[in-house]
């Protein structure tokens, strides 16, 4: 006889339902462990989820392959230990918090205390433990959710602050510089997680600009513009907020760049400005005209200096001129000023 219950009719959700209940009633779970003591140990940290939204597929998928690795190293023999944990702590925490208080940051510790604050935070980031108890068991997903490890606990606070200690004492720690997404509104640096949440990213039209880098006079600039006394590289960029740390511009090797002279359409003083040939009609559309001159019988054009030179300030049409062209390489070792000189390549380096 077969000790397989024989169905005649296949209801997954049934077998599932009959399967958990006879692992609950003869405590597999925890027989898994118990009956490996004094084996080699397999400990599993869960990756913690926030309590505080509700749970979704792909976090069934993510438990799914959590948990196929955890059985697999008990089939093997070892006493595998499962720690579930809650996440409770970051931005979407706060925002939520303070979006039902009604409160900004500047609000905590005038119209609400600090620890007000954090009670309520609390409160609101385990919002869902039931939810997410409930999918636990319905997926048969193996951990200890007795107890947790809780983030905002003190106890787990000061692990993570020893773990650091441990790498701070091995000279594992480093000061470094990177671009990071910043939020003014939150006072607070942006994860790449709190980067994508839902509503994050929105299809917005918005305005680009052009920076203007001035180089710096050396004998690499010398070599290229003679005597001119300024030289401007353009630069286009989507990203502005990138701009205080920008310590480098980079050129395609074989790409052709033009010197344009021209006036500022702000100031309408005169100006020298390096930009990439195929760009050229873009960076100077609008109000910008090529001052040329057409041979009517044989189609040849040269610069008409004269009306280049007639140029006066605040008028509608503003003029300018090819002077000479470049390739990337002849540009490379040319050197610019910072547009905000916060921190230098120099300084990182020394450090």
């Amino acid at each position: 006889m077969s000790k397989y219950k024989e169905y005649k009719q296949l209801n997954l959700t049934d077998v599932a339902n009959e399967e958990n209940d006879f692992w609950k009633a003869n405590n597999v779970f925890q027989k898994s462990m118990d009956e490996r003591e004094g084996a080699p140990a397999y400990v599993f940290y869960d990756g913690p989820p926030s309590a505080n939204g509700k749970p979704g597929i792909h976090h069934v998928i993510s438990r799914t392959l959590k948990d196929l690795f955890c059985r697999y190293q008990t089939q093997k023999g070892k006493q595998v230990i499962r720690k579930a944990g809650w996440d409770t702590h970051g931005l979407p925490v706060e925002l939520k918090v303070e979006k039902e208080l009604g409160i900004t940051k500047e609000d905590i510790g005038t119209k609400i205390s600090v620890a007000e604050y954090n009670e309520a935070c609390r409160q609101t980031v385990m919002q869902y433990t039931e939810v997410w108890d409930d999918l636990t068991d319905k997926m048969g997903y193996w951990v200890d959710m007795e107890d947790p490890y809780v983030t905002y606990k003190t106890k787990y606070i000061e692990s993570v602050w020893w773990l650091l200690k441990q790498l701070y004492t091995k000279e594992m720690l480093y000061k470094g510089y990177t671009i990071q997404p910043y939020s003014p509104k939150a006072g607070t640096g942006l994860s790449s997680h709190e980067l994508n949440l839902p509503g994050t990213y929105q299809d917005v039209k918005d305005t680009t600009i052009v920076a203007q880098f001035n180089l710096i006079k050396d004998e690499k600039f010398a070599s290229l513009f003679g005597d001119l006394d300024e030289v401007f590289a353009l630069a286009w960029t989507t990203t502005p907020w990138t701009l205080p740390s920008n310590t480098a511009l980079a050129v395609g090797p074989k790409i052709e760049y033009l010197l344009v002279k021209t006036f500022n359409q702000y100031t309408f003083e005169a100006m020298n400005v390096l930009v990439a040939k195929p760009l050229v009609g873009k960076a100077f559309s609008g109000k910008y005209f090529e001052s040329i001159l057409i041979d009517v019988e044989t189609g040849e054009t040269s610069p008409d200096y004269d009306r280049f030179n007639s140029y006066i300030g605040g008028q509608r049409e503003i003029p300018y001129l090819v002077v000479e062209g470049f390739v990337g390489t002849d540009l490379v070792d040319l050197r610019f000023e910072q547009l905000l000189p916060y921190a230098q390549p120099m300084d990182a380096a020394e450090k």
